[in-house]
């Protein structure tokens, strides 16, 4: 058995000088982005353990006391759409249909900071029976996580044999009319035979399928680039198959890059964040679990806005405590440097 934590985010690298940061609302940084986009964890727990993000046996519990509540977690994302300019905001885990009340999280979001887009990334397992109750608190697209469409494949690589229920889900999301229906694949050295049937039975079904690069976010800590499949390793193995045809960005900001399949309307995506980065236009801001602010994905620094929450802050002084954590983001990931060095927490504890 793997030893795993939940890892201990480090503390900002130094003290963050905001002497120069121009007196703007929004969340700048040093490298003249503004962040948009609010990711927020709403729990480390999940119904699958993909070998890319989760240890055979789980990610250990984050206390119940250290979680945020559902009115806490409207109150940050009502600062961020009122105080400081993001435009939408995807609810992530581990898995966020794990949270009993996330129908209650989304109502509260929704109250807070009403006509603020609402997305939720999932594996799609039980959503089937839980979509009525979140569009009606307010959710307006769904991500599902898919990697394959190989039952045995799927049932190795997910340690559970659930692909029924994942497919349930997907089907829910399609016959509620949700649009678009996004499906996200990591990209692994097992399943790269699988991914042009998985790009058939998207563009069967009718979903927007996106492929992503397997990134250093694994708890087992077994991620190389030797073993990785990039972007033209999955292009090639598409081509063999479907003619491709590159359209680019639709967004600067946006992660991925689209192809669109040739006699068809499809469109297929990839997210090469490992060697195709797209830091440079990165408008993303997080929020883990616990309620700390993780400006970039890979970097180990935190700040929690928990204490101030607790502690009688005013929305003014959040607000505050945020825009200099974002102003002290990097530059970039840095996994082109041989100093690179992996984050603590894996994808199961840091949210999607």
């Amino acid at each position: 058995m793997t030893a795993v934590n939940l890892g201990t985010p480090r503390p900002a690298r130094a003290p963050v000088d905001t002497s120069d940061r121009p007196a703007v609302d929004g969340l700048l940084d040093r490298f003249g982005r503004t962040a948009h986009d609010l990711r927020v964890s709403v729990t480390e727990k999940c119904s699958l353990r993909c070998t890319y993000c989760m240890p055979e046996e789980g990610l250990p519990a984050i206390p119940r006391r250290d979680l945020l509540t559902a009115a806490e977690i409207g109150r940050l994302v009502g600062i961020a759409a009122r105080d400081l300019g993001v435009r939408e905001v995807r609810f992530t885990g581990g898995e966020p249909l794990m949270r009993a009340d996330l129908a209650d999280i989304l109502a509260a979001t929704r109250d807070a900071a009403p006509g603020l887009p609402m997305a939720l990334t999932t594996n799609g397992i039980g959503l089937d029976k839980r979509l009525p109750a979140l569009l009606e608190a307010g959710l307006g697209r769904v991500n599902v996580s898919l990697d394959t469409v190989d039952r045995e494949h799927f049932a190795r690589l997910t340690r559970r044999d659930r692909l029924p229920a994942v497919l349930a889900g997907i089907a829910a999301v399609r016959e509620a009319g949700l649009d678009p229906v996004k499906v996200n694949a990591v990209l692994m050295r097992e399943t790269l035979g699988d991914a042009a049937a998985l790009l058939a039975w998207a563009v069967d079904a009718g979903v927007h399928l996106r492929f992503i690069e397997q990134m250093p976010l694994d708890a087992d800590g077994v991620w190389s680039r030797e073993s990785l499949v990039d972007a033209e390793e999955l292009l090639a193995a598409l081509g063999d198959r479907y003619e491709l045809v590159p359209i680019g960005r639709d967004d600067p900001s946006a992660p991925a890059e689209l192809w669109q399949v040739a006699g068809t309307p499809a469109t297929v995506g990839i997210i090469a964040s490992v060697t195709r980065s797209f830091c440079r236009d990165c408008d993303r801001t997080r929020l883990t679990a616990e309620g700390s602010v993780r400006s970039c994905l890979f970097g180990d620094d935190e700040t929690p806005l928990a204490p101030l929450l607790r502690g009688g802050a005013d929305d003014a002084a959040i607000a505050t405590a945020w825009r200099t954590a974002m102003w002290g983001k990097q530059a970039s990931h840095g996994m082109d440097r041989t100093t690179f060095q992996r984050p603590i927490r894996s994808m199961g504890a840091i949210g999607g």
